[in-house]
């Protein structure tokens, strides 16, 4: 099964276009008392288990990198984080078998060292999906396009300063006098690569409703999976997401709205509240009628 119809069974199954970010913040989670590892894999196993309690399932999950590894000491022999998220990855097969899950660790390197990052993500880590930088271009994405495997190439970031490049004009190289955002130009480049290659995404932000819709009516038909974060803490709306998806023609169902500590630690700071998984369950029905198909 390719990646995008792996995207269009599971949101089809879970009747929702969620994406549920799992990007543990260590100092506000609950279970003070145990260590980092213990610490995450307690917490993550007791919201898993209250979400399949309620029914609850998003139609993708997306662990960032970035806040296990931070609990690595390697040169002290310690990979708590590394451990840390291999379990989450085993628990998420166990409790939601055939639900994508989606690394967010944004590599791009040189065509071998992209080939590493790409192994790294499908091969040790056996994601379905990953995130990649297309800044350097062809060589350094293509090595992460394996058989029945995603890539979501970052396009129109959900984050501020994504404006200071990807909103940069560039001229029309056939028509000089006509110019179009950088992010326009990523979008018709990954089109381009990928012909023939299945599996091929976007990173396009919901914090500017104009030019999520803009890129999505330029998907739309092409069988380019988007995956849209921002909703939530960063101010985008997933029924705002929905509407510009559908008056763009897009189909829904290779689509993911992504919401990460609005769904996993609402509370913000420490200490966590004595009844959090209801604060999580909330966030996370909320978001799933707003993004159900």
């Amino acid at each position: 099964m390719d990646y995008n119809t792996k995207l269009a069974t599971s949101a089809n199954k879970v009747k929702n276009i969620v994406c549920m970010g799992l990007d543990p913040v260590l100092s506000v989670l609950p279970y003070e008392e145990l260590d980092g590892l213990s610490r995450i894999r307690k917490y993550m196993e007791n919201l898993f288990e209250a979400m399949k309690k309620a029914g609850l399932c998003p139609a993708a999950f997306k662990p960032n990198i970035g806040y296990y590894s931070i609990l690595d000491r390697p040169r002290q022999g310690r990979f708590d984080g590394s451990l840390a998220l291999a379990h989450v990855l085993d628990m998420l097969e166990s409790f939601f078998p055939g639900i994508p899950v989606i690394l967010d660790s944004k590599r791009g390197d040189i065509a071998k060292s992209s080939l590493n990052y790409a192994n790294e993500a499908f091969s040790c880590w056996n994601a379905d999906s990953v995130t990649v930088s297309p800044y350097m271009g062809t060589d350094s994405v293509s090595p992460f396009s394996f058989p029945e495997k995603g890539i979501y190439v970052l396009d129109r970031t959900s984050n501020p300063g994504g404006a200071d490049l990807q909103n940069r004009l560039m001229l029309d190289s056939v028509d000089e006098k006509e110019t179009y955002p950088l992010y326009m130009a990523v979008a018709h480049t990954i089109v381009r690569w990928s012909e023939g290659k299945p599996g091929y995404g976007a990173v396009v932000g919901a914090t500017n409703m104009k030019e999520l819709e803009d890129i999505a009516g330029y998907f739309a038909g092409k069988n380019i999976a988007m995956l849209i974060p921002g909703v939530g803490s960063q101010g985008g709306s997933a029924e705002e997401v929905m509407a510009a998806l559908r008056r763009a023609s897009y189909d829904v169902s290779i689509a993911r709205i992504n919401s990460s500590s609005g769904l996993t630690h609402p509370w913000k700071k420490a200490p966590a509240p004595k009844d959090w998984t209801s604060s999580c369950l909330f966030g996370l029905e909320k978001l799933i009628s707003e993004a159900g198909i």
